[in-house]
């Protein structure tokens, strides 16, 4: 019985070098998918700290919602608000309250804030993140 030669050469452990035309062109393919990438991670950062900022707001809203169900004095709920935030948002957040002043009443706050978003090829634009927190009155 004889076996059928195979058609596949044994190598002798020499690294076999790409033709000269193609050794370059990995190092051409990084740099043009390389800004591509970059600008992926930018956005996806940028999602990030927009999302988070939301949670921030969000959580703000609840903690001026749970001073204005608590306490008649609607300057103590902005105050709550304020308190809230990160000190270079606190100042640029537009708060609004209003209470019924009957126990069992609604107490609603909505916290608006201007979001910049640095997206430098794009020259930047403000985003506006908005929250809003309905209590019921217990006093």
């Amino acid at each position: 019985m004889r076996f059928p030669r195979s058609s596949r050469r044994w190598s002798t452990g020499c690294v076999a070098l790409p033709p000269r035309a193609e050794r370059g062109s990995a190092a051409v393919e990084f740099a043009l998918v390389l800004p591509l990438v970059l600008l992926v991670l930018l956005a996806v950062v940028e999602v990030a700290v927009a999302a988070r900022v939301q949670l921030e707001v969000s959580h703000a809203a609840r903690e001026g919602a749970r001073e204005a169900a608590a306490s008649p004095d609607i300057e103590r709920a902005v105050a709550a608000v304020r308190r809230a935030l990160a000190p270079d948002a606190a100042g640029r957040a537009r708060v609004s309250v209003s209470r019924e002043h009957v126990v069992g009443g609604t107490a609603e706050v909505v916290v608006r804030l201007r979001h910049r978003v640095a997206a430098p090829l794009f020259g930047g634009f403000d985003v506006v993140l908005a929250a809003r927190a309905v209590m019921r009155v217990e006093r």
